[in-house]
């Protein structure tokens, strides 16, 4: 039997039109959230609490613009899969549950396909299914081999992407269009396939180009025969879908670049930050910087995954031209490039030092906000590769931000436009121990920039803002 003739088999067999199957999914939905009570809290807490059941709102009319029609907008049934989700605490995870979130709150119906966690976490189970809200979230079983090295991580990846396709069989009739993740970087190709198939609409949201990362890194030669392969595929992928979402414009430029024909349909939409739940707290009055002793020193704060992308290098060679000063370094957070670099400074004797495991989502406003500044980084030619999520937290906090970057990343463009701190090329140590001096030693520089970081992230990079662009990207691809 044909590959197709098996898959279109594999289908539920329902002769009914796919606008009855929707109002079918909603109306379950109903049914299961009138009857229970919804469960809000983060399942890594082990605290639930219960809020009433959500009513689904009616179909809204819409007034057309310059004619006296109404049109009713149909609820946009969506389809979110990707690897990692709370309660998973890697970036990935905690973009994509806020991103759902606030998409649930403009009337969409989601369902999210996700893993069991497995790259950092506090629980290593989680509900295989569970209902928040307009969200249903399904966890596969997945096998969790060898998560902290990258062939492990690779076999992972292939597992939950042949889950995945079992899953889309069985509800790609339910849904209006699919948005898939570059978590694992090849799960984008069941979108293709489904295309392929069943003619359905999926937007590929890119975290980081693969295999240009790959090959940059040296993990895969540049003229090996995978890497062109990958590339191709991707360019498969690409002009398939409906849309693709770029986290920057650098990113944006490679992507045309490999492939010309889908300029038209990439769109950049930063990450963000969420300025209710990271509010800016005085380190006096915060329980995080006094339990680890930062309340009386300077402190810089880098938080988050320290990954082959990300420049340690320069931030532990400003810290040597600072050992003798009242500044202390803390890292929170894991990641390849972790244990190597807690080694050197061991090997160094620099006691300005501290290490700290990834933190929870609710001890975040005060971790992220134990600090005086905040420290980005990413390593030289990477800059059209990978986007940090971590800048956007750190500009809610109302702290100065410095970025270790290239010349050529917008990451320079943006803290210019936003007057909140200060960039710095990969290698300029000295030029970033001498800014740490000046914050230092100038409260009131550090008190203006502060408040510019916060002002520039409410102005353009809020959930509810980003949530808006996605959705309108969504729709377009539904339509």
């Amino acid at each position: 039997m044909a590959f197709s003739e098996w898959l279109k088999k594999s289908l539920p067999t329902n002769s009914s039109s796919k606008s009855s199957q929707n109002h079918q999914f909603i109306q379950n939905d109903r049914e299961l959230l009138s009857n229970e009570k919804v469960n809000f809290d983060n399942t890594r807490s082990g605290k639930a609490k219960n809020f009433p059941a959500f009513a689904f709102p009616p179909i809204t009319p819409r007034q057309s613009l310059g004619t006296n029609e109404t049109r009713f907008v149909q609820p946009l049934n969506l389809s979110v899969i990707t690897e990692f989700f709370p309660p998973d605490y890697a970036a990935t995870g905690q973009l994509i549950e806020e991103l759902v979130k606030h998409l649930s709150q403009q009337g969409v119906n989601i369902e999210v396909f996700t893993g069991q966690p497995g790259y950092a976490f506090g629980t290593s189970n989680a509900p295989a299914v569970e209902q928040v809200g307009r969200v249903r979230i399904q966890r596969s079983r997945a096998a969790q081999l060898w998560s902290r090295r990258l062939r492990g991580k690779a076999i992972n990846g292939v597992l939950f992407t042949l889950r995945a396709v079992l899953h889309l069989i069985r509800c790609c009739r339910r849904h209006d269009v699919f948005l898939l993740t570059s978590a694992p970087p090849f799960l984008p190709i069941i979108g293709y396939l489904a295309h392929l198939f069943f003619g359905l609409s999926y937007v590929c949201l890119i975290y980081d180009i693969y295999p240009d990362i790959a090959i940059a890194l040296g993990v895969i030669p540049k003229n090996h025969w995978l890497g062109g392969f990958w590339q191709a595929v991707n360019r498969k992928i690409w002009q398939n879908a409906r849309g693709i979402v770029v986290l920057s414009p650098a990113m944006k430029q490679r992507v045309v670049a490999n492939c010309p024909e889908v300029a038209d349909k990439v769109s950049v939409i930063h990450s963000w930050g969420d300025p209710d739940l990271i509010v800016p707290i005085v380190k006096k009055d915060n329980w995080f910087a006094k339990e680890h002793n930062l309340v009386n020193k300077f402190t810089v704060l880098y938080s988050g995954n320290m990954g082959r992308c990300h420049d340690m290098d320069t931030i532990l060679e400003a810290a040597k031209h600072l050992q003798d000063e009242p500044i202390q370094f803390v890292c929170i957070g894991g990641g390849p490039k972790q244990q190597s670099f807690i080694q050197e400074v061991n090997r160094l004797g620099l006691e300005n030092f501290l290490f700290l495991p990834y933190q929870d989502k609710q001890v975040l406003p005060y971790s992220l906000t134990a600090c005086d500044l905040s420290l980005v980084s990413v390593e030289a030619g990477m800059e059209s590769l990978v986007a940090p999520s971590k800048l956007y937290p750190a500009l809610a906090t109302g702290r100065p931000v410095a970025v270790v970057c290239s010349e050529y990343s917008y990451l320079r463009q943006l803290l210019k436009d936003a007057q909140c701190g200060a960039s710095f090329e990969n290698g300029d140590s000295y030029g970033l121990a001498e800014f740490i001096r000046l914050l230092n030693k100038d409260q009131e520089l550090a008190e203006h920039m502060g408040v510019a970081s916060r002002k520039y992230l409410q102005s353009h990079f809020t959930p509810e803002i980003i949530a808006k662009q996605y959705l309108r990207v969504l729709r377009q691809a539904a339509s």
